[in-house]
């Protein structure tokens, strides 16, 4: 009975390959990554695994991932008159592929 709900569970968390990929950074750090290494850069939703990126990038853009790389990216201080706030907290995902595949994001 307790491993069917935790198979369950594993199995809602899953988040739908749309959901996970945000936007992709276009940078001249990215630009340069993708010429000479053939890495990509995406900003991810905040609860997605390494597993949820990879499977994500595959079925999006139908290509072969070599390995994933994560980072939590936190908040500037921004200052707008009197007040003092932070812009939000994101994570980043570099991606780099087989040499067979690229992607053409422009």
């Amino acid at each position: 009975m307790a491993e069917s709900t935790a198979k369950n569970e594993a199995e809602a968390s899953v988040i739908r390959s749309d959901q996970v990929i945000l936007r992709p950074l276009v940078t001249e750090k990215g630009v340069h990554r993708s010429s000479r290494h053939n890495a990509y850069a995406f900003e991810v939703a905040k609860d997605a695994t390494k597993t949820d990126i990879r499977r994500a990038v595959e079925e999006l853009f139908n290509v072969k991932v070599l390995r994933v790389h994560t980072q939590n990216r936190k908040g500037k201080p921004r200052r707008n008159r009197f007040k003092s706030v932070y812009t939000r907290d994101w994570k980043k995902a570099v991606v780099k592929l087989d040499a067979e595949h690229r992607i053409e994001l422009f």
